[in-house]
């Protein structure tokens, strides 16, 4: 009888245990290179989803080489795939332009929208010691702008808009150098894009005095990109909003992911987001305002959970 008992008992318990496996849902989620402050995101999104949904979502991060290559691999993936990217890469892939020149594939239609993550923003830091409270004041200082980032590139194209090409010195550095260097006087500031609060412009302000440059709303105009605005006191020191400029960033799947993952990745990341902003404060720069950036279409599963609670969607969005 014992031996009886002891059979049944185990068969429950691993009956109860393929239905737990059934139940568990797995997805890989492609972010940035290790190390970055997106690859950490992802570390933050997949803690979250495994607390938010007790263990049914197990969220994988993967490395990637960047936003392009994540895109891509749109073509070979399955429905457990989820990667982050510019709304506007989205785009060029449908239409087989600009870094997807000649790469057209059917499948960048099926790309499908779940949620904004924190933008990569523009901060322009300049040493209080250096007099440049605005772009003008930039004109013969010396700034560190680093190589062959997002933030480079539109560093030097946003001193071209604003009449600064030729009359400020770039110095020939690597951005992990310029917290030092501006303590050092070797610079004057730098330009760097991430999501704010980001760590290295926190540790400038907190070794030197710094001005955080603002744009004019006829200087955002000017860079075509989206405006954000930074609170006062992000940084310290720092006493007013900063106006600046930002590059969306979604968090995407395709069409081939079922209707309730993709709804419950959506509904446990807004439900896990405050208490996320509550060790990483870059998550409290999301809300319902970075949705207007998510240029095409949502999953249904996400639609699903956004009228649930009460998002307003263009018609472009579902």
């Amino acid at each position: 009888m014992y031996r009886l008992a002891t059979s049944f008992a185990l068969a429950l318990a691993v009956g109860a245990s393929a239905v737990a496996a059934q139940a568990e849902t797995r997805v890989t989620y492609k972010s940035a290179k290790a190390g970055s402050s997106y690859y950490q995101m992802g570390v933050e999104i997949a803690e979250a989803m495994k607390k938010g949904t007790d263990g049914n979502i197990i969220v994988t991060i993967e490395e990637s080489q960047g936003s392009v290559q994540n895109v891509m691999e749109v073509r070979a993936r399955g429905g457990d795939y989820v990667f982050t990217t510019p709304p506007a890469l989205v785009g060029a892939a449908e239409k087989a332009a600009g870094a997807f020149e000649g790469k057209g594939d059917p499948k960048f239609a099926e790309i499908r929208a779940l949620f904004p993550i924190p933008s990569l923003t523009m901060h322009f830091v300049m040493s209080k010691a250096s007099g440049a409270a605005d772009f003008a004041g930039m004109e013969g200082k010396t700034v560190l702008l680093g190589k062959g980032s997002f933030g480079a590139t539109e560093g030097e194209k946003y001193l071209s808009l604003f009449g600064l090409e030729g009359k400020v010195k770039i110095a020939d550095a690597e951005l992990s150098n310029a917290v030092a260097a501006l303590k050092n006087g070797q610079i004057d500031g730098f330009v760097t894009a991430g999501s704010w609060p980001a760590p290295n412009v926190v540790e400038a302000a907190a070794s030197v005095d710094v001005n955080i440059l603002s744009l004019t709303p006829e200087q955002v105009a000017e860079t075509k990109r989206a405006s954000l605005t930074i609170p006062a006191g992000t940084y310290a020191g720092q006493e007013a909003d900063i106006v600046t400029t930002s590059l969306p960033v979604v968090a995407y799947t395709t069409s081939a992911m079922d209707e309730e993952t993709a709804y419950q990745l959506t509904r446990t990341f807004w439900d896990q987001k405050e208490a996320m902003g509550g060790s990483a404060p870059w998550w409290k720069g999301v809300d319902k305002a970075l949705m207007v950036n998510i240029t095409g279409k949502l999953h249904p599963g996400a639609v699903r959970y956004y009228k649930e609670a009460g998002f307003e969607l263009t018609e472009g969005q579902m």
